[in-house]
């Protein structure tokens, strides 16, 4: 057995070069990170001087699915705000009002016998509250037209505090909008989007509910191109940010301040729903109030025939969105009466382009002027057919719908 001091001398002489070389990495590590410090690029210097290619990393656009979720959105709106509320006005519009006098009898022989109209007449005057939006810094205002019809005064209130007469340039019963102009100067303008909203966009709603002031609630697209028979012309952004009573003609803005919408309508409280507030897209309000201004109101082409969606049969093997629209009624002496359609023609194509959807024939054919001739091609009891169609201008229509103007 070997000693052990011969023992302890063999390791040392095994650790002392080990050491040596633990002590020289060490040492430089430590010149690397402080030549890495003081001369940060060096090292890719040193290698295009050798000729040695430096790797460039592959860089992958990223999917929506596979894009990397931002950690947290802006603590604040306040410079949206800030860029769009000055250009939003609150609208006072006061009419008179006449009703007819009813005497109430206590006695029902007495009510039987002279009634309760006493052929007398009574005014009042009565007053609308909304708000609008300055588009122009020389005084055009967008707004409803519900909130401003019948007015025989408008009134509308600045941002600053200023009070200002306002008249009726036009309206346009089709979309409830209507144009007003205010003459106080030099005027702050909204900004507009040029893109489409998208559902999850965040927005604020800034009108004057109740007429309390100038208020601004914040929410998000919850639906886009929503039709709910509430006027002939529908493209409503359905959005969850508080819209009431008094928001009526107000800005519908992005996180950026930008106008995105005109707010228009809420659901009827009385069906309990909360959350459900629409308004009429910038690029909509922006045509209508650019032909008003022009021409003191919309002219609009106009085929002559009322249409819905095309109906498939479940045991057709079609899907079930299928495209087109299906002519329900046909005008008397209209554009396409003259044409030769008849009810039950499906419409499929105009000036040789697909027709989605009944919204998206009926706004082609608007934006179309009258007195241009269209080619329509479609099925009539399966057979194709094609006619041409000079367009008419369209006649101002009134549709009903279920909803609480605001």
């Amino acid at each position: 057995m070997e000693p052990p001091l011969h023992t302890a001398h063999r390791m040392s002489r095994i650790a002392r070069p080990l050491l040596f070389f633990l002590q020289f990495a060490v040492a430089g590590l430590a010149a690397a990170f402080v030549i890495g410090l003081l001369w940060p690029g060096l090292g890719t210097r040193l290698r295009e001087r050798l000729g040695l290619a430096t790797p460039v990393p592959q860089v992958q656009q990223a999917s929506p699915a596979t894009r990397p979720v931002p950690e947290a959105g802006p603590v604040s709106y306040a410079d949206a705000v800030e860029r769009a509320a000055p250009a939003v006005v609150n609208i006072y519009a006061d009419k008179i009002v006449t009703e007819r006098q009813v005497r109430v009898f206590p006695d029902p022989l007495m009510q039987r016998l002279f009634g309760g109209d006493t052929g007398q007449t009574l005014k009042r005057r009565e007053q609308s509250l909304g708000s609008g939006v300055i588009f122009t810094p020389d005084g055009y205002v967008l707004t409803n037209n519900h909130v401003i019809a019948g007015a025989d005064d408008i009134q509308v209130m600045l941002y600053d505090g200023r009070v200002a007469h306002a008249r009726v340039v036009g309206s346009d019963n089709d979309t409830d909008l209507a144009v007003l102009k205010v003459d106080a100067g030099k005027l702050p303008s909204i900004s507009t989007s040029t893109e489409l909203p998208r559902v999850g966009d965040v927005v604020l709603a800034i009108g004057n509910p109740f007429g309390i002031g100038q208020t601004v609630t914040m929410g998000i697209v919850s639906a886009i191109g929503r039709q709910l028979s509430l006027s002939p012309y529908e493209d409503f952004i359905q959005t969850d940010a508080a819209i009431n009573s008094g928001n009526s003609g107000g800005a519908l803005v992005n996180a950026r301040g930008q106008l995105v919408g005109i707010n228009t309508a809420m659901l009827e409280r009385g069906v309990g729903a909360e959350g459900i507030g629409f308004a009429i897209p910038v690029r909509a309000a922006k045509m209508v109030l650019e032909q008003i201004v022009e021409h003191g109101s919309v002219v609009r082409g106009w085929l002559g025939v009322d249409y819905t969606g095309v109906t498939i049969a479940a045991n057709s093997g079609l899907p079930a969105a299928a495209r087109g629209a299906t002519v329900t009624d046909v005008y008397p002496g209209g554009p396409a009466a003259k044409a030769g359609l008849q009810a039950g023609d499906v419409l499929l194509q105009v000036n040789k382009q697909p027709v989605i959807d009944p919204a998206d024939l009926r706004n082609r054919e608007a934006e179309m002027k009258p007195g241009t001739t269209v080619e329509v091609s479609g099925l009539r009891d399966g057979t194709p057919f094609h006619t041409d169609v000079v367009l008419a201008r369209r006649p101002e229509m009134r549709a009903t719908g279920a909803l609480d103007r605001g």
